[in-house]
């Protein structure tokens, strides 16, 4: 029982002691904090102040720089038989030169004659500013200053006038009006909306002129009575504004200039501040800084931590000292079951290593098999597609065949023809008339090998390559392999395109494949289309060349058109077709870089559209289309 009595006893001295360090600990602290913040403010403000007078006294010069020129002087002579535009502008080139919200004339009886905000809305023209003080010191032959809100704009700025003389040589000269230049205060304050600080500007009247935080600005520092309200109002310096009061309390006063605050409402409420203030005699303000007390608080409480740690470390040292012998053998103790715990965590570990190892190994090699087997499919797809491009290309050269066939039995028939003509003139010794028909047979058999040539390209496969090609070459030669079918079904071909070649980026071979198709489709579509009509059309859009494939047949129905490039989607009688040439001609324009679209015509028929990108070769302009243009 004794024992325990000298335990708790201890531990309350202790605990008391602990106690005392820290508070002691955190009072020294916060008044080294407070010191080293209250050296940081007046940096602050005196940086601060000196900045605000700086910005506002460079412009004190200006209206009476404006007031000496001749044009102002020669205007206020005689306002009423001059056109005041020419100064208005004069004014406004000012204003925008010196980088000031505005400037005006006043005349002798502060009715202002012009403004460089003559075109505004809230001009200043026509205003009577007589009550204004800076008008009254300036009539009087002094400079004036006055800040305040606009009546007219409700901006805060400050007004800087000087008297405009026309003739100042007499003794008893007066004034013959003023000149008025308004500064906005914005630029300053956006500064100060950077520092970790709360920056405030008041007047005589302890009115918040300026302030970094929005909020406070047009309120009162401290509560005004009814007195001093009516008198403000009555001032028409701050308008109608309501000056309500900021809510500040003063909790601790360190100097006159220097105290402890917090505010009962308002933006700032619920924090507490460290406010300093300086003068600012230039212009009659007091401009003050509120530091918030944060860092204090943390270092309050930093200091109370490290000195209830450092004496917490010393009680528990002298209680080790007494400990210590008990405590080694129960370190060791311990130590002893820490070795063999860890010994078997680690045989545990390397044996679930090991397994995870073999897990790995065996994931790798499944991944790696996926991937040959994905590599093995895409390229079977891709050779099956070529291979599908291939077959498609033959089976659009099977239709064409009897054409083909039509074209090579003439010159056939016509071969043999001759040919038996030239034995018999050779026979009679008509040298001459026999080498006339060899003539003939050799044209004729030239005109087989072009037919042949033909069918030969449309049947090899594409190379892929990338590379500049003939537009119009291209649409002539896809219409030779329709010759026959054009020529037997009566269809007229409507060429529209310029007389210069247009050059695109493309594959030629993959290119007539999918112009043969879509003739091929158009001729089809046209088959009982009483006169048939084919339109073809290239021109230049921008950085692309467009092709249209147009004909007068019945069109594509409406519920087709976002079906109609599907693989097997196809419209024609069963045995016709497999559904597949749009699908390839799509997929081959967009391997080209291209597009290929679909429409209906508003004059009946369907309409396919090309795009290619144009060759970097080629010149970017416009051409004259031959023939008329159609439109899909």
């Amino acid at each position: 029982m004794r024992r325990l009595r000298w335990k708790a006893v201890w531990l309350a001295v202790i605990t008391l002691g602990l106690i005392i360090t820290m508070w002691q600990a955190a009072r020294l602290a916060r008044e080294q904090a407070i010191a080293d913040l209250q050296d940081d403010a007046e940096n602050e403000l005196r940086l601060s102040a000196a900045n605000l007078n700086g910005y506002l006294l460079r412009y004190d010069y200006l209206p009476q720089m404006l007031a000496t020129r001749e044009g102002v002087q020669r205007f206020l002579s005689a306002p009423d038989s001059q056109n005041p535009m020419a100064l208005n502008l004069l004014l406004d080139r000012f204003r925008f030169t010196s980088g000031v919200s505005d400037v005006y004339l006043l005349d002798r009886d502060a009715t202002t004659i012009a403004a460089s905000n003559w075109h505004r809305p809230n001009t200043f023209i026509g205003h009577n500013y007589a009550f204004r003080s800076y008008y009254s010191e300036a009539i009087a032959g002094r400079q004036g200053r006055f800040y305040g809100l606009g009546t007219q704009s409700l901006e805060r700025g400050y007004f800087f006038s000087a008297p405009v003389w026309i003739d100042d040589t007499s003794p008893d000269a007066q004034p013959d009006g003023v000149m008025v230049i308004k500064v906005l205060l914005d630029d300053v304050e956006e500064g100060w909306a950077e520092q970790d600080a709360e920056l405030l500007v008041t007047d005589g009247d302890n009115i918040i002129f300026m302030a970094s935080r929005p909020e406070l600005r047009m309120r009162a520092l401290y509560p005004l009575s009814d007195g001093q309200h009516q008198k403000l109002l009555q001032t028409r310096r701050y308008a109608m504004e309501p000056l309500s009061p900021s809510g500040i309390r003063i909790e601790t006063a360190y100097a006159p200039d220097s105290a402890l605050v917090s505010f009962a409402d308002g933006p700032l409420s619920g924090g507490r501040y460290l406010r300093l203030t300086r003068p600012v005699a230039e212009f009659g303000w007091q401009m003050h800084i509120l530091k918030p007390l944060t860092p204090v608080v943390s270092a309050q409480w930093v200091a109370a931590l490290m000195a209830g740690g450092l004496y917490s470390m010393i009680a528990l040292g002298g209680g080790i000292g007494w400990q210590r012998r008990r405590l080694r053998r129960e370190r060791e103790a311990f130590a002893e079951r820490e070795r063999q715990t860890l010994a078997l965590v680690r045989d545990e570990l390397e044996e679930s290593v090991e397994r995870r190892t073999r897990d790995l190994v065996a994931s790798n090699q499944r991944l790696s098999d996926e991937i040959d087997e994905r590599r093995r499919a895409e390229a079977s797809l891709r050779q099956t597609q070529d291979e599908l491009i291939q077959a498609a290309k033959l089976a659009v050269l099977g239709q064409l065949a009897a054409g083909i066939n039509h074209e090579l039995n003439q010159p056939l028939a016509a071969i043999r023809a001759y040919g038996e003509n030239a034995r018999r003139f050779l026979a009679l010794s008509r040298v001459e008339q026999a080498d006339a028909n060899l003539e003939q047979i050799v044209e004729l058999t030239q005109r087989m090998a072009e037919i042949s040539a033909q069918l030969r390209q449309f049947s090899r496969k594409s190379s892929e390559r990338q590379e500049t090609i003939s537009v119009q070459a291209c649409i002539e030669y896809a219409l030779r392999l329709f010759q026959s079918r054009l020529r037997d079904g009566h269809v007229r071909v409507d060429p529209q395109w310029p007389e210069e070649t247009l050059w695109a980026m493309g594959d030629l071979v993959r290119l007539e494949q999918v112009l043969v198709n879509l003739i091929g489709n158009a001729l089809h579509a046209m088959k009982e289309t009483p006169d048939p009509t084919l339109t073809l059309s290239a021109a230049l859009s921008g950085n692309q060349v467009t092709i249209h494939v147009m004909d007068n047949g019945p069109g594509i129905d409406d519920a087709h058109l976002v079906q109609i490039f599907e693989p097997f989607f196809t419209t024609k009688a069963p045995g016709s077709g497999l559904g597949l040439g749009l699908s390839i001609s799509s997929r081959i324009m967009d391997d080209l870089g291209g597009k290929l679209l679909a429409s209906n015509r508003d004059t009946g028929g369907a309409c396919f559209i090309i795009t290619l990108p144009v060759s970097p070769s080629a010149p970017l302009h416009t051409h004259t289309l031959k023939g008329n243009p159609s439109h899909a």
